[in-house]
């Protein structure tokens, strides 16, 4: 895939094959990249396809970009644990020929909007150190570290981390840190 900016990018919701190049796209990349075993992409796929079994509308929602066609990104929000610590952000990645070009900014701010619009009071991730391009999209949009330890899981040592953004904190037009206004359009993205 050439590289190429948000603006060649389409966006759609679950298509078939969606699960297997979502499950795809994390496995190769954590694999390639930090050496994530076969255990990694056996859990995306299998919480990927209950997310997608148990999948309603009114509380959850998935966003995939395609370029030319082609698989470049997808971010879920996961609502059934809302009521209790906050909807849940997912599968977030892009795939690295789009990686820069502001792709993950936009995937981002759909899912922002999505939960503003759902009125969750909170957002939470769980995502590991050293993700350094990701953890600066989730500060821009105002997440904010909160947990931090060790773990020993898909065949490494990792330090898992939690954010989360307390949605109830921004007002509607409010500047949050990163400088984009409180309310999320995909198009600021």
């Amino acid at each position: 895939m050439p590289k190429a900016s948000r603006k060649d990018a389409e966006f759609s919701g679950y298509f078939p094959g969606v699960i297997g190049r979502i499950t795809e796209a994390h496995a190769v990349y954590y694999h390639e990249h930090w050496g994530l075993d076969a255990s990694f992409e056996a859990q995306v796929g299998r919480e990927l396809s209950e997310f997608i079994d148990a999948f309603r509308k009114d509380r959850d929602g998935i966003w995939v970009a395609t370029i030319e066609g082609q698989f470049a990104g997808s971010v879920v929000i996961d609502g059934r644990p809302a009521s209790a610590e906050g909807a849940r952000l997912r599968w977030f990645i892009v795939v690295p020929p789009c990686q820069g070009a502001g792709l993950g900014m936009a995937l981002l701010a759909r899912a922002m909007e999505f939960c503003r619009g759902k009125r969750y009071r909170k957002v939470h991730l769980w995502t590991f150190e050293g993700l350094h391009a990701a953890r600066a999209l989730y500060e821009r949009v105002g997440f904010r570290l909160c947990e931090a330890h060790a773990v020993c899981q898909w065949g490494r040592k990792l330090t898992e981390q939690k954010f989360e953004l307390n949605l109830e904190d921004l007002c509607h037009g409010q500047k949050i840190p990163g400088g984009l206004p409180g309310r999320f359009h995909p198009s600021d993205a």
